[in-house]
């Protein structure tokens, strides 16, 4: 194997790779990328078992070949080049890699090909394509609410592709997050879903362009975006039933400034206890009164006018629960749907746009 390539173009694919590869170094191989020298292009492969990353970079191939060598360190290596400047890399035996540049030389042991875990291949034969913008800002608004538990299932988001429609909905138990989107020119006649793992998602955030592939076979989930293909294993188990959470008929609505709640609950947070970041609403007609308690430091106080003539009552929150849903959305209102202070609470925007977004909060008891 021998080929060199421009330091900018291969960083930015080590860079990506970063995220993927294994760090806990419970197969050493895994913390490993593969290296695949063809004709006219290299590609670069890391995987973790569940989430893959496969990425090509077109060069000129003086020598086809292959071999893995660490990723930390092939990344610290390009990293530590000058820009602008051609690398070459050349297999010197099978456990050898020598990286150059200029007077710069590494000499890096590396692993066989064969050593290196097979990544499944993706054919994206249904042509289902999803702009690449909306689906990022719809990630976003699922990702905060997911957990990382021994309930496998909530490790991730659902994933629901049917008719013309995409729908993405996470929870970790305490809170539930439903968006949902009309995609142009798709038409698909079977319900396709699958649980899509928050490193997956995580890593779908960093990627660039107007639009993203998707394909699936039995176990693995697939999005091409240019020269990426990212493989997700599909998490296993059911995923709760989130139309029974999602509470109907609520009398008690509120209407708030987006802004104006927003720097109210960071005030008022800041003298919440650090275990819980309960805050306490306490509903009036037109305004809304905000409290906090921490035996060790004190208590706060705040006062916001809104649109309100329901019910008398308090309710009680956890505060980050409720900023990273405020701070999710760009409309100037939003709006809380409640029954009464042990019922789930819906909050969604009060401004639409082409993405439809529920938020469904558990009270606290303070």
């Amino acid at each position: 194997m021998r080929f060199s390539i421009k330091k900018e173009n291969i960083f930015t694919e080590l860079q990506l790779l970063q995220g993927i590869v294994e760090k806990r170094n419970t197969m050493p191989v895994l913390a490993h990328i593969l290296i695949d020298a063809g004709k006219d292009r290299v590609e670069l492969i890391g995987t973790d078992l569940e989430v893959g990353l496969k990425t090509y970079i077109e060069t000129k191939v003086e020598e086809p070949g292959a071999a893995t060598i660490s990723g930390k360190k092939i990344y610290e290596i390009i990293r530590s080049l000058p820009d602008g400047k051609n690398v070459t890399f050349s297999l010197i035996n099978e456990k050898m890699i020598e990286i150059s540049s200029g007077a710069s030389q590494f000499k890096v042991l590396c692993k066989a090909k064969d050593d290196y875990p097979q990544v499944p291949e993706a054919r994206f034969e249904k042509n289902i394509i999803l702009p690449l913008d909306k689906y990022t800002e719809m990630i976003n608004r699922v990702y905060f609410a997911i957990t990382q538990e021994q309930r496998y299932y909530l490790n991730g988001a659902l994933m629901i592709l049917k008719g013309d429609q995409i729908e993405l909905v996470s929870t970790d138990g305490h809170r539930l997050a439903y968006t949902s989107s009309k995609i142009e020119n798709m038409d698909i006649h079977e319900e396709i879903n699958g649980i899509v793992s928050k490193k997956t998602l995580g890593e779908l955030r960093k990627f660039e362009d107007k639009e993203i592939k998707f394909d699936l076979d039995e176990s693995n989930l697939f999005f091409n975006v240019k020269n990426r293909t990212l493989i997700s294993r599909i998490i296993e188990g059911k995923f709760p039933n989130y139309n029974a959470v999602i509470p109907k008929d609520n009398p008690n609505i509120l209407i708030f400034s987006r802004e104006e709640i927003t720097d109210a609950i960071r005030r008022v947070s800041l003298l919440s206890t650090e275990r819980s970041k309960g805050i306490k609403l306490k509903l009036e007609k037109d305004k809304v009164e905000l409290f906090s308690s921490n035996p060790e430091l004190g208590e706060a106080r705040d006062q916001v006018e809104t649109e309100y003539s329901g019910n008398k009552f308090e309710i009680g929150f956890n505060s980050q629960y409720i900023l990273d849903f405020l701070t999710t959305i760009q409309s100037e209102n939003v709006r809380f749907e409640m029954k009464d202070s042990n019922s789930a609470v819906l909050m969604a925007p009060e401004e639409e746009n082409e993405i439809e977004y529920k938020y469904i909060l558990m009270p606290m008891k303070l």
